[in-house]
């Protein structure tokens, strides 16, 4: 498979993720003492496309910093005290629209892959 479609994939399986950890700080918005999560990834792909980071084997990172991993990506907790919500640290305005968000790039990086595919078969069926 070629780098661009790998990159894609891989930024979809993050937005998948990230869709997960938002939708796990919405339903707990009203939790008490509930930190909020993210999942840093940018990092990653800023060093992987620096080359400062080096597979030791295929699909891992040797130098990626503990934490709770899942594949490529973290996720981090926020520890910041900030009662925003009244309980915790979750802004469900601010949650609510990074899923809207991460849903629409979804959608836009789900079509890019879905176009490739469709040119791959063009070429195999001679461009009719």
């Amino acid at each position: 498979m070629s780098a661009p479609i790998k990159l894609l994939e891989n930024y979809m399986n993050y937005l998948v993720l990230k869709k997960d950890v938002i939708s796990k700080n919405i339903a707990n918005v009203g939790t008490e003492n509930y930190k909020r999560e993210d999942v840093a990834f940018q990092n990653v792909m800023n060093e992987t496309l620096k080359g400062k980071l080096r597979a030791t084997e295929k699909k891992h990172f040797g130098a990626v910093n503990p934490g709770n991993e899942v594949g490529d990506y973290r996720i981090v907790v926020d520890d910041k005290d900030e009662a925003i919500s009244g309980v915790n640290n979750v802004d469900i305005d601010k949650e609510m629209s990074e899923l809207a968000e991460t849903t629409l790039l979804y959608k836009f990086t789900s079509r890019k892959v879905s176009e490739y595919f469709k040119t791959i078969q063009e070429v195999i069926r001679g461009g009719r």
